[in-house]
């Protein structure tokens, strides 16, 4: 019975965002965090996972 008590209750006080103001970064401001090297070993990490299974398949790896 109290469930539905409060499920008939509404909402009175404004909902806030858990993250700060501080806390929300644009995804521009990641890669600048990151840097060039980052960056770099990322690409170079995802285009391993796409030829390393490519080259196994012909049977060249």
């Amino acid at each position: 019975m109290k469930q539905a008590e409060t499920l008939d209750k509404e909402q009175t006080t404004e909902l806030s965002c858990p993250v700060s103001k501080q806390g929300r970064r644009t995804f521009k401001t990641w890669v600048k965090r990151l840097g060039w090297a980052g960056f770099f070993f990322f690409l170079v990490k995802g285009l391993l996972w796409l030829i390393i299974p490519y080259l196994i398949a012909k049977g060249l790896f």
